[in-house]
C-alpha cells in the first residue's frame, strides 16, 4: 500500500513539474485573415492557440469559432485527446459573401479563456 501511495505521488510530481512556468495562464487567440476580400472569395481563417501547458492535468480544452454569430468550427479535447502542442493552429476555409466578424475563443481546462479574439472581413 505504502509502495502505491509513493509512486503515486511521484507521478504527481511530475506532471506539475512537467506544466512549467508559469503554470496558471489562460488559453488565448489570435486570428490570421485578410481584412478585406472580393465578394464570393474563399478565404483561410487561421486561429493560432497559445496556452503555457499541454498536459495530462493541464491543457486546452475547445477551441470555438463564429462567423456573425454563427459557429464554423469548434474542437474539443480531453486529458487523453490534447492539443498537439502548447500553441498550435488550427485552419478554416470559407467563402465570403458579405462583410463578416470572425470571432474565435479557447479555454483552459483550470483557468479558462483569456477572452475573444476579433477579425473583421470587408467585402469590396
Amino acid at each position: 500500500m505504502k509502495k502505491s501511495i509513493v509512486l503515486g505521488m511521484t507521478v504527481l510530481i511530475a506532471l506539475l513539474i512537467q506544466t512549467g512556468t508559469p503554470m496558471a495562464n489562460k488559453s488565448s487567440t489570435l486570428i490570421e485573415a485578410p481584412s478585406e476580400v472580393e465578394k464570393g472569395e474563399e478565404v483561410t481563417l487561421r486561429i493560432l492557440v497559445n496556452h503555457n501547458a499541454n498536459n495530462l492535468l493541464h491543457y486546452t480544452n475547445w477551441v470555438r469559432v463564429t462567423a456573425n454569430n454563427n459557429e464554423i468550427a469548434h474542437w474539443k479535447y480531453t486529458m487523453f485527446q490534447r492539443p498537439e502542442a502548447a500553441q498550435f493552429i488550427r485552419e478554416i476555409k470559407i467563402k465570403v459573401m458579405e462583410d463578416i466578424e470572425v470571432i474565435a475563443e479557447a479555454n483552459c481546462n483550470l483557468h479558462g479563456s483569456q477572452g475573444p479574439a476579433r477579425h473583421r472581413i470587408r467585402v469590396k
